[in-house]
């Protein structure tokens, strides 16, 4: 009797089946996995992690050690926590981890990954890089700005010395310099004033909204990021919000360029006046590897805001608060200013290198409180072996550099304030020395660190320099609260309220 055809496909089909989930299963088995916590079926490990991620994993890697496996939902992550981790994963094997996973806020808040941060590894991000390197944060290009930085250093310096010694919100004075000096160096102008007889595509408050909902959506931990299947869902409805505000921010965004073009038009041998004209300008030049398209222009100026008005702002917060703490430092710091500057001017940023003290403790805020505590997640590209553990395709990698800060192998008494431990130490935070990364390292470290890293400087110089700074009321320094919370960026849960007072010449605030 003659066996039917479709019996003899549906073994073949069953037995193909079977030595496939086999061979998975045992391949699976011969895998010789980093140390981690048994994950739970469809969550992973999530449940482990707590509403500051960083500190979650700090706590974990002490059990697991510096190279730790979890499961988040249904992707396999990696987590280094010490130096030879972040040297292995950022500069031996950086070109393997070089990836970027895909994420629900890349998709909707980037243009679909069209931005610089979240593009994923290729042709299209490698040229990219190669625009911010050579043209959007060039040594000349930054020069060119330095007038912008230090006329928006000298009217924050003006409304604080305005405020008449009554408390101030600190992080709102830096947050409007930050971004006022990025909108003038890359749309041209300021969207946080209100200009009269001007109409605006945004007002000032909706777009510092704006601002705040795109740095707050980007810091979430998104369930279909980790579940995809559920992603459809929205269960917390994250996804409807970043739709809305793609929509908001391509009107304004739309409105940017149209007013670009415009002012291009039948110009011969037109000069760049601000990094959005750079950016068109390189859309139009025919010799690119792969055109940059209208959206690629608007993904690219979208993350050139976001990412130069936040970091800033949070880290000197962060080290007037622990000056606060410590009025000794502060004493320190401005004997070495009144030493190196003199109490008749300000500080430049051709000042700041012979300010090893206050750069101690620009570095110090660093090491305690990293901007991005984790840095931006990376991907490995392919199957990879390192300290003798399989890392698979596709897993998710962080790099915990906040617990690298307290790694006590590495500093003395590593959970306190001590800005001298960086003098007479050639360590700087430029991805060279890998016991401190607030930029990353490698090549998908921050393009635009040293922007960043100007303003940082001489917006503590300056402030130390211009104000005694005092805790309001009858409030003592036991009782500051030095709680932080997560998202894009990691700044204090309750914002720093402090009192300035004058320590120059009037004269000096009148500029």
């Amino acid at each position: 009797m003659e066996t039917p055809t479709w019996f003899i496909y549906a073994a073949v089909w069953l037995a193909t089946t079977a030595l496939i989930l086999l061979s998975g299963y045992i391949r699976r088995r011969k895998l010789n996995l980093p140390p981690g916590p048994k994950p739970f079926p469809i969550i992973g490990n999530l449940n482990l992690i707590g509403s500051l991620p960083h500190r979650s994993l700090h706590s974990l890697s002490q059990k697991y050690g510096p190279l730790m496996h979890l499961k988040f939902g249904s992707f396999p992550v990696i987590v280094g926590s010490s130096v030879e981790m972040a040297k292995t994963i950022l500069k031996t094997h950086d070109v393997t981890f070089v990836g970027r996973p895909k994420t629900a806020a890349g998709k909707y808040t980037t243009y679909n990954y069209a931005d610089i941060t979240w593009s994923p590894y290729g042709p299209y991000w490698r040229q990219a890089r190669k625009m911010c390197l050579m043209e959007l944060f060039s040594v000349k290009r930054l020069e060119s700005f330095e007038y912008i930085r230090k006329e928006e250093l000298k009217s924050l310096l003006k409304n604080l010395f305005k405020s008449g010694g009554e408390t101030v919100n600190l992080k709102d004075h830096l947050s409007d310099v930050s971004l006022n000096v990025i909108c003038r160096m890359v749309l041209g102008k300021k969207y946080t004033v209100k200009r009269e007889g001007v109409k605006e595509i945004v007002t000032p408050e909706e777009f510092k909204e704006m601002l705040d909902e795109l740095f707050l959506l980007n810091g979430v931990l998104d369930i279909g990021d980790s579940i995809p299947w559920l992603a459809f869902l929205d269960l917390q409805g994250y996804i409807k919000r970043m739709k809305v505000l793609s929509k908001k921010f391509d009107r304004f965004l739309e409105h940017v360029l149209d007013e670009h073009d415009e002012r291009r038009k039948g110009v011969k041998d037109y000069v760049a006046k601000d990094m959005v004209d750079v950016l068109l300008q390189l859309a139009d030049d025919p010799n690119l590897e792969v055109k940059l398209e209208r959206h690629g222009v608007k993904g690219f100026t979208q993350d050139l805001i976001a990412g130069g008005t936040e970091s800033s702002a949070v880290t000197v917060e962060w080290a007037i608060s622990e000056l606060l703490k410590k009025p000794e430092i502060f004493e320190k710091a401005t004997e070495e200013l009144d030493r190196v500057i003199g109490r008749e001017r300000w500080v430049e940023e051709k000042d700041i290198v012979n300010l090893p003290f206050i750069d101690a403790i620009g570095k110090e805020t660093m090491r305690l409180h990293p901007v991005a505590p984790m840095l931006v997640p990376r991907m490995s590209r392919e199957d990879i072996q390192i300290a003798g553990y399989d890392v698979q395709k596709g897993t998710r990698v962080l790099v915990n550099v906040w617990t690298i800060g307290r790694d006590p192998n590495l500093w003395e008494n590593p959970d306190e304030f001590c800005p001298e431990r960086f003098i007479g130490k050639a360590i700087d935070v430029k991805g060279h020395d890998f016991e401190l990364l607030p930029f990353g390292a490698g090549r998908r470290m921050c393009p635009g660190y040293s922007l960043g890293l100007k303003v940082i400087q001489t917006s503590l110089a300056n402030l130390l320099h211009g104000f005694t700074w005092k805790l309001p009321g009858d409030m003592k320094k036991e009782d500051l609260n030095m709680e932080e919370i997560f998202g894009l960026s990691t700044p204090r849960k309750i914002p720093l309220a402090a009192v300035p007072e004058p320590r120059l010449p009037l004269h000096l605030y009148n500029v």
